[in-house]
């Protein structure tokens, strides 16, 4: 039920209580009732508007690779996070360090926002990718894909030559 409600939040998070329990079946106060036990359980975090990016000029997606001296986490790097372009950093295994998904305005706005993760001690490289098309981007989702892991079938014949 709770992975129902979850589902139907994602899709439209205005949805009023009554609405929300037609959609799981159960009555309004019901629904009001489950959401606050996943609010204050932690699943959910927070309720946020999803901003069309062009509407507000950063029509430009780019993830940009860190590579640092040593770890990587100092407080000047994660001063990144301050940065209104900057919209998620995270620590990876890899040949980098830290990713950073950001969204600039133009390619110019991107340079100047490379320039001042530069100037971050310890900041040794980037490595920038601007995305040309997006066909898939949402939050994450509460359903859990049934067939994982894939059960090992065995090769065709013509596969296994």
């Amino acid at each position: 039920m709770d992975r129902r409600i979850l589902a139907a939040l994602v899709e439209d998070a205005t949805v009023s209580y009554a609405d929300l329990g037609k959609r799981v079946g159960l009555s309004a106060p019901a629904a009001h009732e489950r959401v606050k036990r996943l609010k204050r359980s932690g699943v959910i975090q927070r309720m946020a508007a999803l901003i069309e990016p062009k509407a507000v000029g950063k029509g430009l997606l780019a993830f940009v690779h860190v590579d640092t001296r040593g770890w990587g986490k100092s407080p000047a790097l994660m001063a990144v996070a301050n940065y209104p372009e900057v919209e998620e950093v995270h620590s990876v295994a890899g040949d980098t360090c830290m990713l950073l998904k950001v969204r600039t305005e133009n390619t110019h706005a991107l340079e100047g926002l490379l320039a001042q993760i530069y100037d971050a001690p310890g900041v040794l490289a980037t490595r920038s990718y601007v995305v040309l098309s997006t066909y898939l981007e949402r939050p994450p989702q509460p359903g859990i894909t049934a067939s994982w892991p894939r059960p090992k079938a065995s090769l065709p014949v013509a596969a296994a030559q």
